[in-house]
């Protein structure tokens, strides 16, 4: 049986396809939700042209949270409608409560929303029964320890899992540079950053020259082009000079700068977590997302072995950056029929 996972963002839409308990393919389209719905029709029907027809359909979402909607319950009931004309009657991913009738959207919604994190980390344990799941998107970082076969998470909203450092607001590509720091060092000295949106976490890594093929599919800050020296021009304004008043190695370090400021916090997260002491210490890092890359960094920092989502799953890189969408394909092929 064919299955087809389907995590709506609020800014991407992802399509994993399972056969015989594998991801066979994946992709992704751009949605930015927050200027409108109109782009996820279109990236339904694109998805649905390039994975193909199924026997079942499973929905995720973090998209709810978007400025299109007043609630996030209104935002899980109009996601799963727009879900639901294009593709039937998908079941709806819900946490604990398992997969529910898409008609039921609003019954479940607390349970739906951004619930994502969940079922990757659910995907993840069916493989590996001890480990720190580690899905470094575009815009979040998810942290969810795996104890015994079971997902250990001790916030089960946003709210909590920030708390508890099992959610940092940090990815490979839309975050804010402003966001990262306060500051940062240059030619000596600290300079206090420009409180503005000039520049994305994707500049940091064009400017790097790290940046995955694929992985920044938005419009950049200024609207201009995604070239390592227009990244360079748009990070310069973070610290109000021009890309000219300094020499390419300049803006290189502090880019790395940056991309270190990133890790720290993820890292620190990571800490906050397993200070608890319910992981082995020889657990491993399970990395998945956009900012996989990063992953093998932060284990290495933790000490632990690294395992890639990818390979639990098949599908390669396309499954790991999809990882939502992936896990809820080999999930609801296996899950009790409505």
């Amino acid at each position: 049986m064919a299955s087809i996972g389907w995590d709506i963002g609020g800014a991407h839409l992802k399509a994993a396809r399972a056969e015989n308990g594998r991801i066979v393919a994946a992709a992704e389209a751009p949605t930015p939700l927050w200027q409108g719905l109109d782009s996820l029709d279109v990236a339904f029907e694109a998805l649905k042209a390039r994975l193909g027809p199924a026997e079942v359909h499973g929905v995720t979402m973090s998209g709810e949270l978007c400025d299109a909607f007043a609630t996030r319950r209104d935002g899980v009931v109009g996601l799963a409608a727009i879900a639901a004309a294009h593709l039937g009657a998908p079941r709806l991913y819900a946490g604990a409560a398992g997969f529910v009738a898409i008609d039921s959207a609003a019954e479940h919604a607390a349970r739906v929303a951004s619930a994502n994190w969940r079922a990757t980390a659910e995907a993840a344990a069916l493989s590996v029964p001890d480990g720190l799941l580690l899905d470094i998107g575009s815009t979040t970082t998810d942290l969810i320890p795996i104890v015994a076969g079971k997902v250990a998470f001790f916030g089960e909203d946003d709210a909590g899992r920030l708390a508890a450092g099992e959610l940092v607001y940090t990815g490979l590509t839309r975050s804010f540079v402003m966001a990262m720091a306060p500051r940062a060092p240059f030619a000596g000295q600290w300079t206090p950053l420009m409180n503005e949106y000039f520049a994305s976490a994707a500049d940091v890594r064009r400017v790097l020259g790290d940046l995955p093929d694929g992985a920044d599919l938005l419009a950049t800050a200024d609207g201009r082009d995604k070239s390592p020296a227009a990244s360079r021009a748009r990070l310069a304004r973070m610290i109000g000079r021009e890309a000219t008043d300094a020499p390419d190695a300049a803006w290189q370090r502090l880019a790395a700068w940056f991309a270190e400021t990133q890790l720290r916090d993820i890292c620190d997260a990571a800490f906050v977590r397993l200070s608890r002491g319910d992981l082995d210490p020889r657990a491993p890092v399970i990395a998945a997302g956009a900012g996989e890359q990063l992953a093998g960094e932060i284990a290495r920092r933790l000490h632990r072995p690294l395992q890639n989502f990818a390979d639990l799953t098949g599908g390669g890189a396309e499954a790991s950056v999809c990882a939502p969408a992936a896990a809820v394909a080999l999930l609801v092929a296996c899950a009790p029929m409505l």
